[in-house]
């Protein structure tokens, strides 16, 4: 007899788990609380579904910001190159883009969702959609049920409950929770004896407390440089910051560092957004992976990273020699966006109406060190509700990276953004949902 299994959630991790049971000759029920699968597939990538990404396989781990080890076996086992493999061979085409990230040809998620669909069906899968499922039950340390409600319930109606040789709980996070994506996994686990790594949110936008960030609010850039620094702790029990802690809040900033000892625990370049609350955008969703709450952080942005600060000065000296008799606010559009130039003279401390041939040397290299540091202070992210993933999760410590199954519940098992595993953007989360929904499906039916 084919092992019975329950499969908790219909996203990436849930129909790759359920099809890698099926076809391993398990009988597959998705339980899916939604009326839709994939729907948090399908707001991925803005709607384009960054499948994976095509760097080479050892190089993957690297990206991986919580227990990378881990994932050693279900990446080996089920790897970029197989799952790029599986759309393709099932009539989904792929494209790879700028930073190996690759995509569906069409740039549709629906073509993602409706071909992992199409191949579970295939696979002879029962999918219950609008079913919550409300506990996972286990018996003499082997799971043995489930009870669930199903969408034409009425409310008082008694829970149904269906006896499983195998449970994978694929409920996601905490992030987009319209989505569905609510925490259920949690209790599940937490029910079962596991503990739960808290939550937060990652790939996600930061505030900021500067009030001129909201004067650019809509103004993207690209080709610039992010750093983020968090700051320690010194001698005296104190926070002392990290380079370029200096603060912008009062208009000015003189673009010099504090300590030239320190270090960002991120370094990035690429495109970035300023926001109504502060900014957002790939750098700065890819910073938020470095990011620790319980630390004063804080950024320093390059608006020119291609130059050195020398060959920066050469560049604003030559301008500056082109306009001698201009005012210092009408020489800046070479430099910088329209919009940008009243926040640059305002963090410059430099009189807008000063003509050029009367700027100091002194004035000319903190400005210039200014262009190559602009501060910012992160007073937080933002919430689940705009994060991509959720940092935290199932601590992965009882859970058996070589088959995914728990180690104090029999039958039990975890895959996807229900672990404590997260990635950079750049579609390696999803690759951890595929091989990590892989090696669970293809374990249970064992």
């Amino acid at each position: 007899m084919s092992n019975k299994i329950a499969v908790i959630g219909c996203g990436a991790a849930g129909m790759m788990a359920a099809l890698s049971a099926a076809e391993c000759g398990g009988s597959v029920t998705i339980f899916e609380k939604n009326e839709k699968p994939g729907k948090k597939i399908f707001i991925t990538g803005k709607g384009r579904c960054n499948v994976t990404n095509a760097c080479a396989v050892e190089d993957f781990f690297g990206y991986v910001k919580r227990n990378p080890r881990f994932l050693y076996s279900a990446v080996y086992s089920f790897d970029n190159t197989a799952v790029m493999d599986f759309f393709e061979n099932n009539g989904c085409h792929l494209k790879t883009e700028r930073g190996d990230r690759v995509f569906p040809v069409s740039d549709h998620s629906s073509d993602i969702i409706n071909t992992l669909y199409r191949a579970v069906q295939k696979a002879g899968v029962n999918i219950q959609l609008g079913a919550t499922v409300h506990s996972v039950e286990a018996k003499d340390g082997s799971v043995s049920a489930i009870t669930y409600s199903s969408a034409g319930d009425e409310a008082g109606d008694p829970l149904t409950r269906e006896e499983f040789d195998s449970v994978i709980v694929c409920t996601g996070g905490l992030s987009y929770p319209s989505t569905g994506s609510t925490g259920d996994g949690y209790l599940f686990a937490k029910e079962l004896g596991h503990s739960v790594v808290a939550a937060s949110p990652s790939l996600v936008p930061f505030e900021v407390s500067e009030p001129w960030v909201k004067e650019l609010q809509g103004l993207s850039l690209r080709n610039v440089g992010l750093k983020l620094f968090l700051e320690k702790e010194n001698g005296n029990g104190k926070t002392a910051a990290a380079e370029g802690s200096h603060s912008a809040g009062d208009g000015k900033a003189s673009g010099k560092g504090a300590d030239k000892k320190s270090k960002p625990v991120y370094d990035g370049f690429g495109e970035m957004l300023f926001t109504h609350f502060g900014v957002s955008g790939p750098l700065v969703l890819t910073a938020s992976c470095f990011y620790e709450k319980d630390k004063a952080a804080h950024l320093l942005l390059d608006l020119k990273p291609a130059l050195s600060e020398e060959q920066l000065d050469k560049r604003v000296l030559r301008d500056f020699e082109e306009g001698l008799n201009k005012q210092f606010k009408n020489i800046l559009g070479g430099l910088f966006p329209s919009k940008l130039i009243p926040v640059m003279i305002k963090l410059s401390g430099i009189d807008p109406e000063k003509p050029v041939n009367e700027i100091t040397r002194e004035e000319r290299l903190s400005f210039v060190k200014l262009i190559k540091n602009v501060p910012m202070t992160v007073t937080g992210t933002r919430n689940f509700n705009e994060a991509i993933i959720t940092r935290g999760g199932v601590s992965v410590k009882k859970v058996n990276p070589s088959t995914m199954e728990s180690k104090l519940v029999k039958g039990l098992f975890f895959a996807g953004e229900v672990l404590d595993l997260d990635a950079e953007t750049g579609g390696f989360n999803l690759q951890i949902a595929w091989s990590t929904g892989h090696l669970a499906g293809e374990s249970a039916a064992e």
